[in-house]
């Protein structure tokens, strides 16, 4: 075989679910690697909410949204299969950067071998950015302390498992949000969380309350939609809120409005938003800090994966209906 499928992004989305009109599937020829360079045969794909904003024409970001007519943009794990660059060796397994694309011709820069003996799905499932947000957001932002109660929304997704799993670990009370009984159910009995609220309840104020008579002294915000303001209104002082995502907007025109402010007069609670672009240089540290909860079987994951390439662009979409369970991975 001398060519191999990628897929560019060519048009920005306005609204609504992703469509294939947005990318443009083609054919490109296997690459000879030259001095410094190597080639990686990609094996899994992370597909992450925040492709959502890098589709976007939002230049005022965190990160510069994908050049139209470029690769769409992705993490994921693969195989050097050929190497002229003195760090890497043919063999070698590495994650990084390496876009929607079976291979990625590259020069080192932002890749990083994977020693851990663990499949590829648990590598992207744990130790690729899901663990390193829920490292970096819960900790940095989050502060846990021993006996407090933690709230986080997309409990059942890749990051908000992770970051119940540690604050349960570190002796926290932890309630989930979610968006099925079945994820709920997934969290409590197989995760340790304390409780589960599904978002689509309608009672969903009072049974929040009921879980967390003591009020909510960590929020962990991974969706946004109703149960912000509900959360916000419950915050204990000196609360502590990390905004990591806002998904139930991402698919809008016009973003929802978001809770009064009085309360974070009032309460002296503290709201920071994060992005893992501004983090990546503290990643071996990260790593140090989220492995000894991994080797002593604190953490447990699952994975959503989708078979092929193409999968990718309608698989996008269970972000919005929340019909993922676990990480979404791409297996090419």
């Amino acid at each position: 075989m001398t060519t191999y499928t990628a897929i560019n992004l060519v048009a920005r989305p306005t609204g609504g679910p992703i469509s294939a009109e947005l990318f443009e599937v083609v054919q490109k020829e296997i690459p000879q690697v030259g001095p410094g360079e190597m080639l990686v045969k990609q094996t899994h794909m992370s597909l992450d909410p925040a492709m959502f904003g890098w589709m976007s024409p939002d230049t005022e970001s965190y990160i510069p949204p994908v050049e139209l007519g470029t690769v769409m943009r992705s993490s994921g794990i693969g195989e050097v299969v050929a190497s002229e660059h003195a760090d890497f060796k043919v063999g070698d397994r590495v994650m990084g950067m390496l876009g929607w694309q079976e291979y990625n011709l590259s020069k080192g820069q932002g890749l990083n071998k994977v020693t851990a003996p663990m499949p590829d799905e648990a590598i992207l499932s744990i130790f690729a950015l899901p663990g390193l947000t829920a490292t970096q957001g819960l900790f940095s932002i989050g502060k846990p302390q021993k006996g407090e109660t933690l709230v986080v929304s997309g409990a059942a997704g890749s990051v908000g498992s992770i970051v119940g799993q540690l604050a349960k670990a570190e002796g926290l009370k932890v309630i989930g949000v979610v968006g099925s009984d079945e994820k709920a159910d997934w969290i409590v009995n197989e995760l340790g969380f304390d409780g589960a609220v599904n978002y689509k309840s309608a009672a969903l104020a009072e049974e929040l309350a009921a879980l967390t008579p003591d009020g909510i002294d960590v929020y962990f915000e991974n969706t946004g939609g109703p149960v912000q303001n509900i959360v916000f209104e419950r915050m204990n002082n000196f609360g502590r809120i990390a905004v990591c995502g806002m998904i139930a907007d991402y698919g809008k025109a016009k973003a929802s409005p978001g809770p009064n402010w009085i309360p974070l007069i009032k309460n002296r609670i503290t709201i920071q938003g994060f992005a893992m672009p501004d983090h990546f240089g503290d990643v071996p540290a990260l790593l140090a800090k989220l492995t000894p909860y991994v080797m002593k079987g604190q953490i447990k994951h699952r994975a959503h994966v989708l078979d092929g390439l193409e999968s990718a662009i309608t698989g996008l979409n269970l972000f919005f209906t929340g019909g993922n369970k676990g990480k979404l991975i791409v297996k090419l």
